[in-house]
């Protein structure tokens, strides 16, 4: 018995491994489904999601901003990083505990474009073509919100939503939108693709869509 629980400790990192490379490649969703050892599980409302390198991607700011733009991914990664360690909480239950994040902070974004005195929120487009976020802009500049670049300390795997995706570190893990392609400024909190199907807009963990987690920060 000592011996087969062994190999059940050994062989776990494996079997993790070759689950999250199963549901990676499922485009029912149906993988979500299975136990992954308190790993990530890989969600799309898409059917299919192009893949961005340093060579095609570009984050364009607009809306109520007086220097609108665009960023290459080279230029995201020449600005000043931030690193945050935390745990990541899907409002779905499963939870990824102390995962670092690393990027640049989304109010030196704003900041650089100008925000505009009518501004109340920034609303989040995705590559993907689909899917979609929005922030107060009183949220959006929280030193915990960041235009990820890295996770675990590596490059944005697609999977994960790289290049470039957006991480709120004390909210539900739907706010941080993956593949992020677009931040405009706006006038008032434009719900995201969730938010319309009936999640809440403000989405701080354990308080908010009736659970009761422990909160992330």
């Amino acid at each position: 018995m000592l011996g087969a629980g062994a190999l059940t400790v050994a062989a776990a990192p494996a079997l993790q491994h070759v689950l999250e490379g199963v549901a990676q490649k499922d485009p029912t969703g149906l993988s979500g489904l299975l136990p992954n050892g308190g790993g990530f599980r890989y969600y799309s409302v898409a059917s299919s999601v192009p893949h961005k390198s340093a060579g095609n991607y570009r984050l364009t700011v607009d809306g109520l901003v007086e220097r609108p733009g665009a960023y290459t991914l080279p230029e995201l990664r020449a600005l000043p990083q931030t690193r945050l360690v935390r745990d990541v909480q899907c409002v779905t239950g499963w939870r990824v505990p102390a995962t670092p994040f690393e990027g640049v902070r989304l109010s030196r974004i704003l900041d650089a474009a100008g925000v505009r005195p009518s501004a109340r929120a920034v609303r989040l487009t995705c590559f993907d073509g689909t899917y979609s976020e929005s922030l107060t802009l009183q949220q959006a500049r929280r030193a915990d919100v960041l235009v990820a670049l890295k996770m675990r300390d590596k490059d944005l795997a697609h999977a994960h939503g790289g290049p470039v995706r957006l991480y709120v570190a004390p909210m539900y893990f739907y706010k941080s939108a993956k593949w992020l392609s677009g931040i405009t400024v706006t006038d008032e909190v434009r719900p995201g693709y969730w938010e319309e199907r009936g999640y809440d807009v403000d989405a701080w963990v354990g308080r908010s869509n009736g659970r009761g987690d422990d909160p992330t920060v």
